[in-house]
């Protein structure tokens, strides 16, 4: 089951995405939708079945949720802890050790404030000469921590902020629309194996490739449980919320974005997510 958004009759709605087409679920957001969900004790797709219109429309795809908050996760795939640490110079292997440690990285992206969905624009920092897509497989959980659902990412970082002084890391990940989510969600039951997905990167600049990359899930060094479980630990996060779980693709500093540039995101088993830079202030 594909369930995710819409702008339907001038409101965000809730949908069930269903052969290139939508119905959607009148009088509901989806974080309304999960909301009832959980305080009446059925589960989501449930609830989608029984409210979803029975006629489709082609309607575009908008971000799938407006998340209570967003987690993300960093040096969940080996090749990011090595490329940080080139970066940094790091004789210790600070980054790496963080791939290898019990304990992942773990922080706070976010609200809805910061996020964007398909199609919208991602934001490149003023005060940054190089911001990059990170892109990740993202998961929607309940209350208890349970996945809800599978979506693509795009983690946007100002990685030479950064690496200026890791201290400065929530400036580098924190700002206006640095996070880009979408198309849907895509439901356990439907995506039975998120650690065997191929995912693709590319970046164009007008006609031109400037970047490519791709990975598949079954490099990720940690089970997404466990991501959750220590996201949970002490921080009991609301339902609706999402969490990232790192990028194994890597674009270089020649690859930083520019305004225009179009970052294309995906994974064939959940579809598509694209998206334009524009500089922020």
């Amino acid at each position: 089951m594909k369930i995710g958004q819409v702008w339907w009759q001038g409101r965000l709605t809730a949908a069930l995405f269903e052969g290139g087409e939508a119905r959607p679920l009148p009088g509901y957001t989806l974080r309304e939708l999960l909301e009832r969900s959980e305080r009446e004790r059925v589960k989501l797709g449930e609830l989608v079945v029984r409210y979803a219109m029975k006629a489709s429309e082609y309607l575009e795809p908008a971000i799938p949720i407006e998340p209570r908050e967003v987690w993300a996760c960093g040096c969940t795939y080996e090749m990011s802890a090595s490329f940080r640490d080139a970066e940094h110079n790091t004789r210790e292997g600070f980054y790496r050790h963080v791939f290898t440690a019990p304990r992942p990285e773990i922080f706070f992206k976010g609200t809805s404030r910061v996020c964007v969905g398909p199609g919208a624009k991602i934001g490149i920092r003023l005060d940054s000469t190089f911001t990059a897509p990170e892109p990740e497989l993202a998961v929607l959980l309940g209350s208890k921590g349970n996945i809800l659902g599978y979506t693509l990412a795009n983690d946007v970082s100002a990685w030479d902020i950064e690496r200026e002084n890791p201290l400065y890391l929530p400036q580098s990940k924190v700002y206006t629309a640095c996070c880009s989510l979408g198309p849907w969600f895509v439901t356990p039951d439907e995506l039975a194996d998120p650690y065997s997905l191929d995912m693709s990167c590319v970046v164009r600049r007008g006609d031109a490739v400037l970047f490519e990359g791709s990975v598949n899930t079954a490099k990720l060094g940690r089970k997404i449980e466990t991501l959750v479980e220590y996201l949970l630990l002490a921080n009991p996060v609301p339902a609706g919320s999402v969490l990232l779980t790192g990028t194994g693709i890597i674009a270089p500093q020649e690859a930083a974005l520019h305004a225009g540039d179009i970052v294309s995101i995906r994974v064939p088993e959940i579809g598509e997510l694209t998206n334009e830079a524009v500089v922020v202030g």
